[in-house]
């Protein structure tokens, strides 16, 4: 299964993401990116982080699946980490699921609604990024709350929508919809 998560910054996904590792035995799809490691980011772990010319060169190989850019830096996923038998889990920006579902069919996107905005607004405020990128991504946050809250088309394409708490209610939704999900794969 190809499992992704969506929301607004600030709403868990990075959590979410690394519980299905734990207690599910999922594994992180890595992205590629070209922005610079941020305090405490390892490369290879969660992220690999690259040079433009390193980029390219996977362009140029054949290697790259999808690409975006974000916040003045470029994003990307090969093929080889969408197209494989494992359970894997990324974290998908929302404004890419058009193209993404073009290129994965298969995906299935798990999209989180905090309860309340300014906890996510808070949480990313908790990330101590430089004012600049901070306020970007504030602002970014209501960009993408107000588009994702109007825009049906966009809605639509999210196969199902959780409410993150940020407890542990939210958090046993989650897990319990992802074993359901598990258990109709089994059975196809």
């Amino acid at each position: 299964m190809l499992l992704a998560l969506a929301g607004v910054t600030g709403v868990g996904k990075s959590y979410y993401k690394d519980k299905l590792v734990e207690r599910l035995g999922f594994e992180k799809v890595k992205i590629i990116t070209t922005r610079e490691p941020r305090e405490g980011e390892k490369n290879n772990e969660d992220k690999i982080f690259v040079s433009p010319r390193e980029l390219q060169d996977l362009r140029d190989s054949g290697k790259i699946a999808y690409e975006f850019d974000l916040l003045g830096n470029t994003y990307a996923y090969t093929y080889e980490a969408l197209h494989c038998d494992k359970n894997t889990v990324f974290e998908l920006h929302y404004d890419t699921i058009f193209d993404f579902k073009k290129v994965c069919p298969h995906l299935c996107v798990i999209y989180f609604f905090p309860k309340d905005i300014e906890v996510a607004k808070g949480k990313t405020r908790q990330r101590h990024l430089a004012p600049t990128v901070e306020q970007d991504r504030l602002l970014e946050i209501d960009e993408h709350y107000k588009r994702i809250t109007t825009d049906e088309n966009l809605r639509n394409q999210f196969d199902y929508f959780l409410y993150n708490d940020y407890d542990q209610v939210s958090e046993d939704a989650f897990l319990d919809l992802v074993r359901r999900l598990l258990e109709e794969e089994k059975k196809e």
